[in-house]
């Protein structure tokens, strides 16, 4: 064999070699599984079901998890030090998408994540959390579910249960952004029907027995207002123990609240909001644009009522109510 011959096939085998290499990364990266970091603020019933739905909506958009995409789940249990560590540590391992659930897991990962989109998942005033700069154009590379209540609907729910209802309490988490702006507008709305209203805040889960008590015992009220909040929802059975005590009904926003001892809810269903929340992570992950994807919103509650509550604290389920209802059958003894 001459001397060009053999130069030709060593040339040859070369770029055969490098084609072969080449095509090789090509299939690592088709077969690489893109990882979603998600962030929960603590654990409780509401948020649990919100983390369950965003599987399933994964899954409807065409990622079945550990196949198709991989979760990094951290759960911050209410600590504002891990909401930082966890974010960081989607941050280091570059995250396709990083997800907070609620909204002080949310911000924690919108102040982190820079360069990758980022989900938030129940944060009922997105605009006042910062997190987006408009809802629909959001603008950055934050964009998410929210979970704002329809609390017109739950004012007059809440009248038709208790015709004769003329004070009502608010308690609420006065580090909880989504609990603040809640309070504020059924505060508004309360005072426009002509109710009293008498509105305190905790700092933190250990004020809730004493609060709770001052709010039943020293201000007269007929029912207590909660909104979504995620202090109260991980502590409602200290709070139920004590309107219980006092003969005071509950009106939470969340079914899973209701299930905990609250009578009754026009209630956003936590699971809804994960299915969304999952939905939109998949088109993320398949090239959409946090910037140009609208924040969506659940325009429409289900009434939730606990009978065995509403029946201990003697309260009637008007016929247009009861009706159209999903009953909870759980009582706080």
């Amino acid at each position: 064999m001459n001397k060009k011959v053999l130069g030709a096939l060593v040339v040859l085998a070369g770029v055969l070699v490098f084609t072969g290499f080449v095509e090789m990364q090509k299939d690592n990266k088709k077969t690489e599984v893109p990882t979603v970091g998600v962030l929960q603020f603590m654990s409780h019933p509401a948020l649990d079901q919100i983390y369950l739905g965003l599987r399933e909506g994964l899954k409807e958009g065409g990622y079945k998890v550990g196949t198709d995409v991989k979760i990094d789940f951290q759960n911050a249990q209410g600590d504002q030090s891990n909401l930082k560590t966890m974010s960081t540590r989607f941050a280091d391992e570059k995250a396709a998408v990083s997800v907070g659930i609620a909204t002080p897991a949310a911000v924690a990962v919108a102040n982190t994540v820079k360069d990758a989109p980022v989900v938030f998942s129940a944060s009922t005033n997105p605009l006042g959390a910062k997190l987006v700069k408009s809802y629909t154009h959001p603008g950055g590379n934050v964009t998410g579910v929210s979970d704002q209540a329809p609390l017109k609907d739950q004012l007059k729910m809440m009248q038709a249960l208790m015709p004769n209802l003329k004070t009502v309490g608010i308690i609420y988490t006065s580090s909880d952004d989504s609990a603040t702006t809640e309070a504020s507008k059924f505060e508004k709305l309360a005072k426009a029907a002509g109710l009293t209203v008498k509105k305190t805040s905790i700092a933190s889960s250990n004020d809730l027995n004493q609060t709770s008590l001052q709010l039943v015992q020293n201000h007269n009220v007929d029912a207590v207002f909660v909104p979504t909040d995620n202090t109260i929802a991980g502590a409602m059975t200290t709070l139920i123990q004590n309107t219980d005590e006092a003969g005071v009904p509950v009106f939470p926003t969340v079914d899973t609240m209701v299930e905990q001892g609250g009578v009754a809810a026009e209630s956003i269903n936590q699971k809804k909001i994960g299915v969304e929340t999952g939905k939109m992570i998949a088109k993320l992950l398949d090239g959409s644009k946090p910037a140009d994807t609208p924040v969506e919103f659940m325009k429409q509650g289900d009434l939730v009522i606990n009978k065995a509550q509403a029946k201990k604290l003697g309260i009637t389920i008007p016929a247009e109510y009861a009706s159209k209802a999903k009953y909870v059958e759980n009582e706080v003894k």
